[in-house]
């Protein structure tokens, strides 16, 4: 796959990525504005997710029936709208309506283009091809989100929402006119439901794939989903300081995240996820158990567990698009997605239930989320272990 058509699969995953992630540190504005409690928004972060991974589930039935490039020009026309939706919500249920709307078609275009990179990347450079995928994310944090904070302060939080949808529009064209029919799979015929199902279910690989990818959305979106309102509630940020955090971690992953890429395919991607989870344990125990402390300690703490978290992902998706043949993967990814999105918005719910907001406004029990982040981490590890490439 050239470098072109990697990058511009990378702008399609920013705005994807942009638009969820927009979600987390618009929080505190949110809870003020509508009086909501830290619960109902962690269902306002995890409706995009369970809509996601619910679509996504029905859509191992039939993504592997058409051309990769139509899917992906229609799943991302589907998410640009519902993106629009969000802009257009006025109360807290339209907002939660729209969410499930854009996570339908955000959940499966996600799997879509890694289903394309798997597809057109030979395995042993598939890790830095995911690594430019995956800064992807950390060019969202950087530019993305605190631009959608520097908007939201200034127009209200609608304003994130339109910047997307509207950024998203050259990106549609540019798929559109430059990415190739991605056939592949098709060329051994197409599976029928019955057969699906049966292979789904049998594989003892894919439920290993499955199980894996829930433990790495516990082992990182309960925390993420509430480093923005601990950072306001009690490390002693303003609201627009929370921008600080997403700029210097982006900064940092945006860098890192090719540099492990070529690191994951040069020294083993199971070796090289061992080494970098077992090194992301110690700055989420830290950003979890947080005093009030200096701004520039905090942001080397979190800009840290940015690095690590996005650097133990890339060779984790690296060895679950390897786990089945090609025939079968985008099936197979838009399951693994799907679970990976009811993971993250099961993670964000849980997270949830377990921060309590003080008499003082203050968040308490962050810490537990972090002590159940790393439990997951480590299973993950030994998991990886029995996950094995067969393409």
């Amino acid at each position: 796959m050239t470098k072109k058509l990697t990058l511009l699969l990378a702008f399609v995953k920013f705005t994807h990525i942009m638009d969820f992630m927009i979600m987390m540190p618009l929080g505190p504005q949110l809870e003020r504005l509508w009086h909501i409690s830290p619960k109902q928004f962690g269902v306002l972060v995890a409706a995009y997710t369970f809509s996601a991974g619910l679509v996504g589930l029905a859509g191992a039935f039939f993504m592997d029936r058409f051309d990769r490039k139509h899917a992906l020009l229609l799943l991302y026309v589907g998410f640009l709208l519902g993106t629009f939706s969000c802009a257009l919500s006025n109360s807290y249920e339209m907002l939660l309506l729209a969410r499930c709307v854009t996570g339908a078609f955000g959940g499966l275009l996600g799997a879509t283009v890694l289903s394309i990179v798997g597809d057109l990347t030979p395995l042993e450079k598939r890790s830095q091809a995911m690594g430019t995928i995956m800064a992807a994310f950390s060019a969202a944090t950087v530019f993305g989100v605190p631009l959608g904070l520097t908007l939201a302060e200034r127009y209200g939080w609608q304003a994130p929402f339109f910047f997307v949808a509207v950024a998203g529009l050259p990106i549609l064209l540019l798929n559109w006119k430059l990415v190739p029919n991605v056939t592949i799979h098709l060329e051994k015929g197409i599976e029928t439901p019955k057969q699906i199902f049966r292979e789904m279910t049998t594989d003892r690989n894919q439920w290993v794939a499955h199980f894996f990818i829930v433990l790495l959305m516990l082992g990182q979106f309960t925390v993420i989903t509430f480093v923005a309102p601990y950072m306001v509630s009690n490390v002693g940020f303003s609201e627009g300081e929370i921008a600080y955090v997403y700029l210097a971690g982006g900064i940092c992953t945006l860098v890192s995240a090719p540099m492990f890429g070529r690191f994951s395919d040069r020294y083993g991607r199971q070796q090289f996820f061992t080494v970098v989870t077992l090194c992301s344990l110690f700055p989420i125990w830290l950003i979890t158990n947080l005093p009030r402390m200096n701004m520039y300690a905090v942001l080397s703490i979190t800009s840290l567990m940015f690095i690590l978290i996005s650097g133990r992902v890339i060779p984790a998706m690296t060895m679950i698009t390897a786990s089945v043949k090609p025939e079968r993967r985008g099936g197979f990814m838009s399951i693994n997605s799907a679970i990976q999105q009811l993971g993250a918005g099961i993670s964000s719910y849980v997270a949830g239930v377990i921060v309590v907001r003080s008499a003082t406004g203050e968040l308490q029990d962050y810490n537990l989320v972090g002590y159940l982040a790393i439990v997951a981490s480590i299973i993950a590890i030994l998991v990886a272990k029995r996950l094995k490439a067969v393409s």
